[in-house]
C-alpha cells in the first residue's frame, strides 16, 4: 500500500517531487507509526464491514480501527465480536490465494474493552488473524494497561504473527492536574516495557472534554480548550520526545462533517491544476472543506502529532494532503542533514526566507525525511489544495 496510491500514476507525477513510498503491514514499526495517517474508526456491528474495509483501502485509507467499545452499546459486544470473525473471514477470502489480486486492505486494529478479548479474538480469527495489525486499547494507564500489554504478548505467541498495540490516553487521571504527572510517568514505564510493539499513541480528547461537560464547536480546534491543549502539550512533554525515548502520538478526532468553507473557497480559485475542470469538481471540494478540521490538523503538526483519528471518510483526504511535505521543507530539511553539515553551523535556507541552523533543526529534519518517505515530497507549484483535490475518491 502506499499514500495517494488510489489515483493515477501520471497525477501522482504531477503532484510530487518525491512520490510516498510502499509499504505492507509488515514494514519496520518506525515507517508504520509514521504512515498511519488518517485513521478511520468503525463500529464492528456494521454488517457490511469487509466491503466498508475494501472500499476505504481503494480510497486511499491506509489504517482502519474496527470499535468494539464506545462506539457500540454494551449489549452488542457479543454481537460484534462474531461480527468481525465473520468478516475477518470474508476478507481473508478475498485477499487469500484464491482471491482477487488487486484488493489492497488498509492495515487493520481491533479496539477492545477488555485483556480478555484480545488472545480470545485472535483465536477465533483463526488463519485471518493475518490481515491483523493489532489492537487500540481504551482507557490506558500504567496500572490498567499492562494486562492488555501481557494479553497481547500471550496472543501474539499463540499466533506466530506480530501484532502491534495502540494505547488511547483518555483517563480522567491524565486530565485531572494533581494526578497527571504520576500517571503520565506510570504509561511511560509501562508502553517502554513494550516498546517494539507499541505502534502510537493515539489522544481521547472526546473523553477528556467529557469530564468537563465541554464540547468545542466546529469553528474551534482542541486547542482553543485549554484545559485539553494542556493536556496534549503534557503527553508530548514527557511521551513524544525526539531523543529516542518518545513515541508517535497521533492527533484528536475531529467530530463534525459539515462546517463552514471560508478559508477554502479564495483558495480553489488559485489551483493551477483545477483550471479548465468541471465546476462540479469545484463544489465537491469546498464541500469537503472543513475549516477547523484543516486549522487543527495543522496545529498538530506544530506540536508535535502526526496522524488523526477519524470517525467519517470525508476527514481522510484533508489529514493526507496536509501530512505531504513541502517541496520547501525538505530542500531545508535536505540541507540540514547532509553529512558535512555534521560539526553544526548556520546556513541560509535555499527559499532565502529562514535561517537553518544545523544543530537544533537536526531532530526536525529527520522527522520531516520520515514524513516524506510515507507522504511524498510535494512539486514547488503544487498546494495543498492541489493534493486534496486529487485526493478527493472520484
Amino acid at each position: 500500500m502506499r499514500h495517494f496510491g488510489h489515483i493515477a500514476p501520471e497525477v501522482r507525477r504531477r503532484l510530487f517531487h518525491h512520490e510516498p513510498c510502499t509499504f505492507t503491514a509488515d514494514s519496520p514499526a518506525r515507517l508504520l507509526s509514521a504512515a498511519l495517517g488518517a485513521t478511520l474508526y468503525s463500529p464492528a456491528t456494521r454488517p457490511r464491514l469487509a466491503d466498508d474495509v475494501v472500499k476505504q483501502g481503494a480510497n486511499g485509507v491506509v489504517s482502519m480501527v474496527l470499535c468494539l467499545e464506545d462506539s457500540i452499546g454494551d449489549e452488542d459486544v457479543p454481537a460484534g465480536e462474531e461480527n468481525l470473525v465473520r468478516q475477518f473471514a470474508d476478507l481473508d477470502g478475498r485477499t487469500a490465494g484464491g482471491g482477487r489480486a488487486d484488493v489492497e486492505l488498509p492495515l487493520l486494529f481491533i479496539r477492545v474493552r477488555t485483556p480478555e478479548q484480545i488472545p480470545d479474538l485472535v483465536g477465533r480469527l483463526g488463519p485471518a488473524v493475518r490481515l491483523l495489525s493489532g489492537f487500540v486499547v481504551p482507557k490506558f494507564t500504567g496500572e490498567r494497561g499492562i494486562p492488555f500489554l501481557e494479553a497481547l504478548a500471550v496472543a501474539e505467541a499463540a499466533c506466530g504473527r506480530r501484532l502491534f498495540v495502540m494505547p488511547v490516553l483518555e483517563s480522567p487521571e491524565l486530565l485531572y492536574r494533581e494526578s497527571r504527572v504520576e500517571t503520565l510517568e506510570g504509561i511511560f514505564r509501562a508502553v517502554d516495557k513494550y516498546r517494539d510493539r507499541v505502534l502510537a499513541l493515539r489522544l481521547g480528547v472526546t473523553d477528556f472534554c467529557s469530564s468537563y461537560g465541554l464540547r468545542r464547536a466546529p469553528d474551534m480546534t482542541a486547542y482553543d480548550v485549554q484545559i485539553v491543549a494542556s493536556v496534549i502539550a503534557d503527553v508530548v512533554n514527557m511521551l513524544g520526545r525526539a531523543d529516542g525515548t518518545g513515541f508517535t502520538v497521533t492527533g484528536p478526532v475531529w467530530e463534525y462533517f459539515r462546517v463552514p468553507e471560508r478559508m477554502f473557497k479564495p483558495m480553489l480559485r488559485h489551483s493551477p491544476f483545477l483550471e479548465g475542470q468541471a465546476v462540479e469538481l469545484r463544489e465537491r471540494l469546498i464541500e469537503h472543506a472543513m475549516d477547523g478540521l484543516l486549522r487543527e490538523i495543522t496545529l498538530d503538526h506544530a506540536n508535535g502529532l502526526l496522524g488523526k483519528t477519524c470517525i467519517h471518510p470525508s476527514h481522510v483526504p484533508a489529514v493526507h494532503a496536509l501530512s505531504v511535505v513541502s517541496h520547501e521543507e525538505y530542500s531545508d530539511a535536505a540541507d540540514i542533514l547532509r553529512p558535512e553539515r555534521g560539526g553544526g553551523g548556520v546556513l541560509r535556507s535555499q527559499y532565502t526566507n529562514k535561517m537553518n541552523e544545523v544543530k537544533p533543526h537536526r531532530a526536525w529534519a529527520e522527522r520531516t525525511m520520515l514524513r516524506a518517505e510515507v507522504f511524498g515530497v510535494a512539486h514547488e507549484d503544487v498546494s495543498f489544495v492541489d493534493l486534496l483535490a486529487a485526493g478527493i475518491p472520484g
